[in-house]
């Protein structure tokens, strides 16, 4: 595993509760040295090691954005931006017309993961427990894992958070970015590395960047074949960038707009182009390394979005935006690069999914598919290698919510019922289904299969939420997965990062359906704000007949964060530096409970704003 710099250290406090403060990160000071013979020897040896590396098995480095449209690329035909590195993937290797992915954010990561429609895996929600793959379902991570690859995740997970939901328990040996569907902060906020929370470092995107590539080097460095999959959050709101992405955009002209231009918030495009040039810096950076490394030739990158963008802008005239099963909530870039294999400017027209992903990775570097489960998905290895594959036409779903579209070659039958031929009506303007009736059966019948067979009951979700693991420390208790009592609300309508405010009465309580997965002793810390004026609470935490007391002694009221970073107006909470204290250790025994978080006693006019409770197993 890479060994991060710790960013927190704890100190006793006057209140008898152990607290956490997050420790300031500090610069780093570099010195010139003078080559030695015995670095020039290692030097030497790591050289050989690379080339040795270039005829053993392919590396794999998988970079997923999250809200790019299709039409946020100049390879794509935007002039707005540029995007040279990226567009040197689909230069210098596939370019799919026609891939599909989920119309929003935990389906279409659960999709690639395992090579399954979403709903099969109980994805329904994009939070508060429904973004959780089943915890039978087998990853493409886990396939890496297995076949000796070194498998390491950077950036948004969006598919669970308490182990084994967890990366850390579905393959991914390493692991360090946010387990939510969106943050509040992109400016080193609290992160997760390996179950601890750590302070991030800078910009989260250039952050997650940095760590993928030592993670990379680190297994160059050994020799050892690397799965690394790269899970940008941007260009998601808040709408977030560093200064001189911004500034070559806050006055910028917009000549391609959207094919409604009134409804386009031009600051908002403008916001999103800046940050998906960032984005595009930074798979610089990684291809630069794999370069410096000598590997590049025998590493397969890909390249794909997550759904469609998150704004009304240009997106080629097509219909549908995010969280639409049209082409435009549902059509992302793909590109794969391996340049040993795949020929430079391929062009694939078929039409590919998500679904395909792991399938066709497996097939490209020689991995056994694990578990017994059937895939959805179909590799794509013969339109990559060959110019003469037997493909025959298929269907696609695309699916969220009630809301289910079926895509074939040549046509998409939408969710209304309406029929469109794609290759001559892109945009979906035209309905032809008078015009092709027999098409319009067939498609609906495959519509019809799929809510049957596949999506019925998929959110009806009794899962509860794990505590504690045999084989796994740490868990996350958030208040995004609480449920919550009398005039107690939600920082914000988003869960994700929202935390819990107006918590008044002693009758009011937090709590979560949650499961022990390990009988032991615990040390339970606590995640919160309350100003001077009101400190001074009792609170309990229960499950079963386990109980822990402490009152809150310390005062923590800072201002809220984020606005400052923001761009334009944003949908998402903000957040809070939030306090951490130790509130003591508790017994949990194995098995099904309620977790439950009231006040005893309340001196002041509110117990406190609650984020987290962090679970540590000490025996």
């Amino acid at each position: 595993m890479i060994q991060f710099p710790a960013t927190s250290t704890r100190v006793s406090g006057t209140s008898g509760c152990r607290r956490t403060f997050p420790r300031r990160l500090l610069h780093r000071m570099t010195t010139l040295v003078v080559p030695t013979l015995a670095a020039l020897f290692a030097q030497t040896l790591f050289m050989s090691s690379l080339r040795a590396q270039s005829s053993d098995r392919p590396n794999v480095l998988v970079i997923l954005t999250d809200d790019q449209g299709w039409g946020d690329l100049s390879v794509n035909g935007n002039t707005n931006l540029s995007t040279p590195n990226i567009d040197s993937l689909a230069r210098d290797g596939a370019s799919f017309d026609r891939f599909y992915v989920c119309p929003v954010c935990s389906p279409t990561r659960a999709e690639f993961l395992t090579g399954r429609y979403h709903a099969r895996s109980g994805v329904y929600s994009t939070s508060a427990g429904g973004e959780r793959m089943n915890l039978d379902e087998r990853t493409i991570a886990e396939t890496f894992r297995d076949g000796g690859y070194a498998t390491g995740a950077f950036g948004k997970w969006h598919n669970g958070m308490q182990y084994p939901y967890h990366p850390n328990g579905r393959g991914f040996d390493e692991y360090y970015g946010f387990c939510s569907g969106h943050w509040g902060d992109y400016f080193s906020p609290p992160l997760d590395h390996n179950g601890l929370i750590v302070q991030g470092d800078g910009f989260c995107i250039d952050d997650f960047t940095n760590k993928a590539i030592a993670f990379m080097e680190s297994n160059v460095k050994q020799n050892k074949p690397f799965f690394t999959y790269v899970p940008f959050n941007t260009p998601h709101a808040p709408m977030q960038v560093p200064d001189p992405y911004w500034d070559r955009f806050k006055d910028k002209p917009l000549a391609m707009r959207h094919r409604d231009p009134q409804k386009e918030d031009i600051d908002f495009t403008r916001a999103a182009l800046a940050m998906c040039e960032n984005i595009d810096d930074n798979v610089g950076r990684m291809l630069a390394k794999l370069d410096q490394w000598k590997i590049a030739d025998n590493t397969i990158v890909i390249y794909f979005c997550d759904n469609g963008p998150n704004s009304w802008r240009w997106n080629e005239g097509m219909k549908g935006r995010k969280g639409a099963t049209d082409e435009g909530g549902v059509r992302s870039p793909l590109f794969i690069r391996w340049p040993k294999n795949i020929p430079a400017g391929k062009q694939v027209t078929e039409i590919a999914a998500a679904i395909d992903l792991l399938p066709t990775l497996a097939e490209l570097t020689g991995q056994k598919v694990g578990g017994s489960k059937p895939l959805d998905g179909r590799s794509l290895a013969p339109l990559l290698t060959r110019d003469d594959a037997d493909w025959p036409d298929r269907k696609i779903v695309s699916h969220w919510k009630n809301r289910v579209s079926v895509r074939n070659q040549r046509f998409r039958l939408d969710n209304r019922g309406e029929l469109f031929e794609i290759a001559t009506d892109p945009e979906q303007r035209v309905n032809v289904a008078e015009k092709f009736p027999e098409v319009v059966s067939e498609l609906t019948a495959a519509a019809e299969s799929y809510q049957t067979n596949v999506a019925a009951g998929y959110d009806d979700d009794r899962r509860p939420f794990p505590i504690g693991h045999a084989d796994y420390r740490y868990t996350q208790v958030p208040a995004r997965d609480a449920i919550y009592n009398g005039k107690i609300v939600r920082s914000n309508r988003f869960p994700n990062c929202s935390y819990l405010t107006n918590w008044t009465r002693t009758e009011e309580f937090i709590s979560w359906d949650a499961t022990v997965g390990a009988s032991g002793i615990y040390e339970v810390q606590l995640h919160y704000t309350c100003p001077a004026e009101d400190i001074g609470s009792t609170i309990e935490l229960s499950f079963g007949d386990s109980k822990l007391t402490c009152k809150l002694t310390e005062a923590h009221d800072p201002p809220l964060r984020g606005s400052e970073n923001d761009r334009v107006k944003r949908p998402e909470s903000y957040v809070k530096d939030f306090k951490v204290v130790t509130l003591g250790r508790i017994e949990l025994a194995e098995g099904p409970g309620q977790l439950k978080l009231k006040a005893l006693e309340i001196p002041g006019d509110q117990v406190m704003d609650f984020r987290l409770l962090f679970f540590t197993k000490i025996q």
